[in-house]
């Protein structure tokens, strides 16, 4: 089902069985873009909420949800079984593996790696820039990796080059300067090792 108020552009490729609600934006081309060149595919049972805006260049798997008012900027690559939550922004050239949950609010910056089954609470903040609006900034952008199965807690801040572990955990609330072990819980600001995921009362 596509709502009659969706504007889908004719760079888009949909797959099978999607929902488009209200006021869906999907394939709108970045300035300086050629619009011939920059083709949208979004895969089979997505589900794309009222007001989501995702631009042009981008490649999504199956069963892709979106919260209302998503924005997903240009040219990322998202995997199957994505879901991105209301009011998140996931900015250009950001890579999501497969059964990633971003949950609402969150901010993803260019050049972020999400890899598969990795899990972001709500308000979650992402950086790229060790020194914002300095001279020669946006050429040494480099973004946060978040591995394997980690989990990112809610009103995370996460800095500019690190590395959430695999199955690493980041607890609530945390400022995370340095990158992080596999299997570490951290927690605190400036985020420190606590213990092992091995040590919590619960399976991961």
């Amino acid at each position: 089902m596509i709502s009659s108020t969706a504007i889908i552009y004719p760079n888009v490729i949909l797959g099978e069985n999607c929902t488009i609600e209200d006021f869906v934006v999907i394939g709108a081309v970045p300035i300086g873009y050629d619009d011939e060149l920059l083709q949208t595919i979004i895969g089979d049972n997505a589900v794309i909420r009222s007001h989501t805006v995702i631009y042009a260049g981008n490649t999504i798997g199956n069963n892709f949800h979106t919260g209302n008012k998503a924005n997903i900027r240009e040219l990322n690559l998202i995997g199957h079984n994505v879901s991105i939550g209301t009011l998140t922004v996931v900015e250009h050239h950001v890579s999501i593996g497969s059964f990633v949950r971003i949950h609402s609010q969150s901010f993803i910056p260019e050049f972020t790696i999400v890899e598969t089954r990795a899990w972001i609470g709500p308000n979650v903040v992402l950086t790229n820039s060790r020194y914002p609006n300095s001279p020669g900034a946006k050429e040494r952008l480099s973004g946060v990796c978040i591995k394997e199965e980690a989990i990112v807690g809610a009103n995370v801040t996460i800095l500019p080059c690190v590395v959430v572990g695999k199955k690493a955990l980041i607890g609530a609330g945390s400022v995370v300067v340095k990158s992080v072990p596999d299997g570490a819980v951290v927690t605190g600001n400036p985020a420190k090792v606590l213990k092992s995921i091995s040590k919590l009362p619960y399976r991961f």
